[in-house]
């Protein structure tokens, strides 16, 4: 069974995780527009996209400074594994973020 990041890495920022109260809902987990990529719940299976997901024990930046770190993590490895010739590209993940009707296009 595929796991969305926060099941994968046990970071306990989910909704309702037992670090919510001291680091916050992780922004992957809540972000609906990304919901069933990759067969995950919400962004959890393309949080590389994400601005505020979490990397080693820190709070990661907007997308442009944090995906060379997330090209190497273990998370992103296994899904582009997992995922193989389904695996979309973060300009695809990108572009359904972006607000107006550039978005809607491409839904």
């Amino acid at each position: 069974m595929k796991q969305n990041c926060w099941e994968y890495k046990r970071c306990g920022r989910q909704p309702q995780g037992h670090h919510v109260h001291d680091q916050g809902v992780c922004p992957a987990a809540l972000e609906g527009r990304l919901d069933g990529i990759h067969d995950g719940t919400n962004a959890g299976r393309a949080c590389w996209v994400v601005a505020g997901t979490m990397c080693g024990g820190r709070i990661q930046g907007s997308f442009g400074s944090k995906y060379r770190n997330c090209e190497q993590c273990d998370f992103y490895q296994l899904t582009r594994s997992e995922e193989r010739g389904r695996f979309k590209m973060s300009i695809v993940l990108l572009n359904l973020l972006r607000p107006g009707p550039a978005a809607a296009a491409c839904s």
